[in-house]
C-alpha cells in the first residue's frame, strides 16, 4: 500500500501519529509526514487515515487505486 499526506488539508491534530508512530510524524510546520508505511499492517494504515478529521491522509493500493478517503 501507498500512503501520502495532503499538506494543504493537514491541520496537525496528530491522530495519525497516535495510531501509527512508525509511519507518521509531525514536522516543524506541525504537519504530518510519512516515514515508513511498510512498518505497519494495511489495516493500521487505513485506521490511521480514518482517524484524520480533515481526510488529509490518502491510502492507495499497489495498483494506485485510492482506498481511502
Amino acid at each position: 500500500m501507498k500512503v501520502r499526506v495532503d499538506r494543504d488539508l493537514c491541520i496537525g491534530i496528530g491522530n495519525c501519529v497516535a495510531y501509527a508512530p512508525t509511519v507518521f510524524a509531525l514536522d516543524e510546520e506541525n504537519k504530518a509526514v510519512v516515514l515508513a508505511p511498510a512498518s505497519v499492517s494495511d489495516q493500521t494504515l487505513v485506521e490511521a487515515a480514518e482517524s484524520c478529521p480533515q481526510n488529509a491522509i490518502i491510502v492507495e493500493d499497489d495498483a494506485g487505486n485510492q482506498i481511502y478517503p
